[in-house]
């Protein structure tokens, strides 16, 4: 009864389990993925959507002014970028450094009217706001989202430095302009301003803006963005991008990018909250592209693929993506950009805010999830051989083939290094060409138990036919020792045929150095219990003859 519960119960599955995910995170991590908890590395291996910012992770985040249009003076339009700046990002530094072209220092432009107060940019508000005290009273200055901003000017700066009121024709004209801008995948940001006498308070600095111009930024793709998403859409991943941007930029850069084909798959914010949350996932999948999002809608998103039945990754950086980044089933947060909330409430942190370490990361992830299928159908496939061994022995009458320290030994042998070794194999071939791993599938299927099952059969079958050769041969004592030698040896050979389904001179054979080192160690000692005087008889073995070693 002892002997059968030990053959039965894979003891070192748990500790074999760990072992394979801490290999993977520490691959992952040379590969600038950063885990901070541990079932989320084979978690990642299941992931179906990859819903990524554009800025900074499927882009360089290195925005460069292309363009400039002002309706009075570009020069007049670049001092207010400069005074209407906190230089807290790329965009920020792009103004100022296209300003020092044109011979606008930031340092000085800021002291000629220095800041009394600032509302920062905001992700929903899409849009930030500066006063500055001037000597003819306050000038209060807001830089955003065009639309935003033109939906709070009535007038603009002529030529003349007059001020003539927005009529429909010219905010027909602007529109165009920024049409133009964006479908060329151009961020853009307008401005426009308001003088007062008196300090104004908050509610009234970003009303009755007059509007004086706009720039338009390019922030290209990262090379490497290409290929990773073609990466994902081999292996059954969708990516979906998300941006503040206007639609027309977002579209852009989407087929840029090959993340959407047509305008059609792009959706703003404001429509997406036009649609029920019961008619979300049939909507969503249509879309691939999500522009003029706010935080909020991060979290909707990740509803609503998860409703799908979707394994759903989303990245983030700020503080209000931190609902969405717990929401997910891989929260993942930017190592550079990030802020120390968004890396608390993730599962993985992108040391290098890059949209392809994620997808090396799902490599890694559908890799350990292999990994660990191998070390398991090996303990299960090793256990049910003992479980023949000792229970068919029972059933025919025989003598106990094994006495317990032969079989724990046996599982000493087995179910240690060589398990853990199987942690080490390395991503096959074709594994981003294959679907992912649904939620709600088992670890095996029903051909993989009958596998396993054969597998086990096998080994059973092999250490019994070894037990009654030697009984024949030599007598009681030998078979014993045969069917020991068997039953270990043999698990060891199938410990190196788990590596791949493939034939292994297709695979190689010396692709897992780990693999190999611990087979030889295992078998070195098997070897050694089997030939040491001393240990034989600790272990009721007994020698055997050149022909009964052939046998084995």
């Amino acid at each position: 009864a002892v002997s059968l519960a030990v053959s039965a119960i894979p003891e070192g599955l748990p500790a074999i389990v760990t072992i394979v995910l801490s290999i993977g995170v520490q691959r992952m991590v040379k590969k600038n993925a950063l885990v901070r908890r541990l079932p989320a590395v084979e978690t990642l291996g299941s992931a179906s959507v990859i819903c990524s910012d554009k800025t900074g992770t499927l882009t360089q985040n290195r925005m460069t002014v292309r363009n400039i249009y002002s309706t009075e003076n570009e020069k007049t339009l670049l001092r207010y970028f400069l005074l209407c700046n906190n230089q807290s990002g790329p965009l920020e530094h792009a103004l100022i450094h296209y300003g020092a072209s044109s011979g606008l220092i930031y340092t000085e432009v800021r002291k000629e009217f220095p800041v009394i107060e600032e509302i920062p940019f905001d992700s929903t508000r899409k849009r930030m706001t500066t006063l500055h005290r001037t000597p003819n009273g306050y000038l209060a200055i807001t830089k955003g989202a065009p639309e935003f901003i033109l939906a709070n000017c009535h007038s603009y700066l002529d030529k003349d430095g007059s001020t003539r009121p927005l009529t429909h024709t010219m905010r027909h004209r602007l529109n165009e302009q920024i049409e133009n801008y964006t479908a060329n995948a151009l961020r853009v940001i307008a401005l426009g301003f308001c003088l007062h006498k008196s300090r104004p308070d908050n509610n009234s600095l970003e009303s009755h803006l007059v509007f004086l111009g706009m720039a338009g930024l390019i922030d290209p793709p990262r090379p490497e963005a290409y290929a990773a998403v073609k990466s994902c859409q081999h292996a059954g991943i969708r990516p979906i991008m998300i941006t503040g941007d206007h639609k027309n930029t977002a579209a852009a850069i989407g087929k840029e990018l090959g993340i959407c084909q047509t305008k059609d798959e792009v959706i703003t914010g404001a429509d997406l909250d036009a649609i029920s949350d019961r008619s979300l996932p049939v909507a969503l999948k249509k879309y691939h592209v999500f522009a003029r999002v706010s935080p909020a809608h991060k979290v909707r998103l990740v509803k609503g693929y998860q409703a799908m039945g979707n394994v759903v990754a989303m990245t983030g950086d700020g503080v209000n993506d931190a609902p969405a980044l717990k929401k997910a089933d891989i929260g993942c947060a930017m190592g550079v950009s990030g802020t120390d909330v968004a890396k608390e409430a993730s599962d993985i942190i992108l040391t290098d805010d890059n949209f392809s370490t994620i997808v090396s990361a799902v490599e890694y992830g559908r890799t350990i999830y292999a990994n660990i299928r191998r070390a398991v159908h090996f303990l299960i496939s090793c256990n049910i051989g003992e479980i023949i061994t000792m229970f068919a022995a029972i059933v025919l009458s025989l003598p106990t083939p094994l006495t317990a320290v032969q079989l724990l030994w046996v599982n000493l042998v087995t179910d240690s290094l060589p398990a853990a070794a199987l942690g080490f194999e390395k991503p096959s071939a074709g594994i981003m060409r294959a679907k992912p791993v649904k939620k709600e599938s088992n670890l095996f299927g029903l051909s993989d138990g009958l596998l396993i099952a054969f597998e086990g059969l096998m080994i059973g079958a092999l250490s019994l036919a070894a037990y009654f050769i030697g009984d024949r041969l030599a007598g009681a004592a030998a078979a014993d020792t045969m069917c020991f030698c068997v039953l270990s040896m043999s698990q060891l050979f199938h410990a190196y045929c788990m590596r791949s389904e493939a034939p292994l001179f297709r695979v190689g054979f010396f692709g897992n150095p780990m693999l190999i080192a611990a087979l030889a160690v295992s078998t070195a000692v098997q070897l050694a219990v089997m030939l040491i005087p001393s240990l034989a008889a600790a272990f009721d073995v007994v020698p055997l003859s050149g022909e009964l070693w052939t046998i084995t």
